[in-house]
């Protein structure tokens, strides 16, 4: 999967997304992931749905003669001449608290001291956010349990309807694996192709691999958090990755911008783009990520005026780096990875090899976004266990050859992809 996340707060009415879609069609990608839009309740946050059957009206366009549902098909339809697909969120955890699903089916609900519960999670520092205006569904220990699990279903069969074929799962790991397994052979049976991923950010690396066993096609992974040297993510990489392939992204709406988080760096942009692409079976990006926008994407107050100016476009970039992950099964896997030693701690060298469809490669990174720094190998063939040529596929400057010994004085947050065997 190589997905371009349109957020409907900012792309507008459906009837105006055809250029986004244009736009990720051309730099390669071939989901388009669209955040809920369905009516919100009173807090107007995306994630806090009040009627799982209507559409948010902000996303629709006034005085048109298309019902609602019709407007989404015929951007379906943009998308399907496109070949994109579709991916919406599945937002099954909770809905609004002010939804009128709290009163006529309260047995569906969590209860605590106050009535019904609200969401939360313990962030990494120990510390508890509560959603406030949220009602928390009771997948475990509801005693309407099979009506609820046949509204989800007809949650997701008004989705299909309306022309999404996937579903990113939103906080997949606090629903009951049971419940997942039922629900997804459900939508199955009548919809075999349909595509389930699970939202799993923030769950240790064993809440990731038995969520990951409840039948999902995909995980998200926290390749966006790695400091390049830690050893976390390889550790979840291994422990999850011959359960589901992950996706991995450089930002995300839950996210600070990255060209902001850098200053502005437009290499680290880049980099970062390319590392993830290639470290993780799948990759996605946020609109507006190829054109460096600063704002974080605000799922109650973002609106189309925030659309930025700002005279940079890696597009061409991120079409470079997807066309390089399609043309090599190695970058479509989540295959065996280590970090090599290098005596430059500023270099990161990783060794990246498949499982299924044979062939290594290496990713050389300057992890500095500021200064040059020296890479040597008296022979790169000691990092890499195949045959000759190794070939330089790095998006910028690729060499014709590979010399030995091998000396390169690395630019700022510079990439080199060098690829064997594939």
């Amino acid at each position: 999967m190589k997905i371009y996340n349109l957020f409907p707060l900012l792309a507008g009415p459906v009837g105006d997304w055809r250029p986004h879609l244009e736009r990720a069609a051309a730099m390669g990608f071939d989901w388009v992931f669209v955040n809920p839009i369905q009516t919100p309740g009173r807090s107007g946050s995306l994630y806090s749905i009040s009627d799982y059957l209507q559409i948010n009206p902000a996303l629709l366009k006034r005085g048109s003669r298309k019902s609602a549902e019709d407007q989404v098909r015929a951007m379906a339809k943009v998308a399907e001449g496109l070949g994109l697909k579709l991916m919406i969120d599945l937002v099954i955890n909770h809905c609004a608290l002010d939804s009128a699903l709290v009163k006529t089916h309260p047995n569906w609900f969590v209860r605590d001291g106050n009535g019904v519960a609200n969401p939360f999670c313990v962030e990494a520092d120990g510390h508890k956010v509560v959603w406030r205006d949220l009602a928390q569904f009771d997948h475990a220990r509801s005693r309407d349990a099979e009506g609820l699990l046949r509204y989800c279903g007809d949650v997701v069969e008004y989705l299909v309807g309306l022309g999404f074929s996937g579903f990113r799962c939103d906080a997949a790991y606090q629903i009951p694996a049971p419940f997942w397994r039922r629900l997804i052979k459900r939508a199955r049976g009548a919809h075999p192709d349909l595509a389930f991923i699970a939202e799993t950010l923030g769950c240790s690396p064993t809440q990731t691999r038995d969520t990951a066993a409840a039948g999902f096609d995909w995980i998200f992974n926290s390749a966006k958090w790695w400091d390049y040297a830690s050893p976390w993510l390889m550790e979840q990489h291994e422990l999850t990755r011959n359960i589901a392939p992950s996706i991995g992204f450089p930002e995300s709406h839950d996210t600070e911008r990255l060209f902001t988080e850098t200053n502005g760096n437009l290499e680290a942009l880049k980099q970062r783009y390319l590392f993830t692409a290639l470290f993780s079976a799948g990759v996605m990006i946020p609109m507006g990520y190829e054109f460096g926008f600063r704002k974080r994407l605000d799922v109650v107050n973002t609106r189309p005026g925030d659309w930025e100016q700002t005279g940079v476009d890696i597009s061409d970039y991120i079409r470079q780096v997807n066309a390089l992950k399609s043309a090599y099964p190695l970058f479509q896997e989540d295959g065996l990875i280590q970090c090599l030693h290098h005596p430059n701690p500023a270099v990161l060298v990783l060794w990246k090899g498949s499982s299924r469809h044979g062939g290594q490669a290496l990713l050389i990174l300057n992890k500095d976004p500021f200064n040059w720094q020296h890479f040597h190998a008296d022979n790169l063939y000691d990092y890499i266990q195949a045959n000759p040529p190794l070939r330089d596929l790095s998006p910028e400057w690729p060499m014709d050859q590979i010399p030995t010994p091998f000396t390169y004085e690395l630019p700022p947050a510079a990439a080199r992809v060098l690829v064997a065997g594939a």
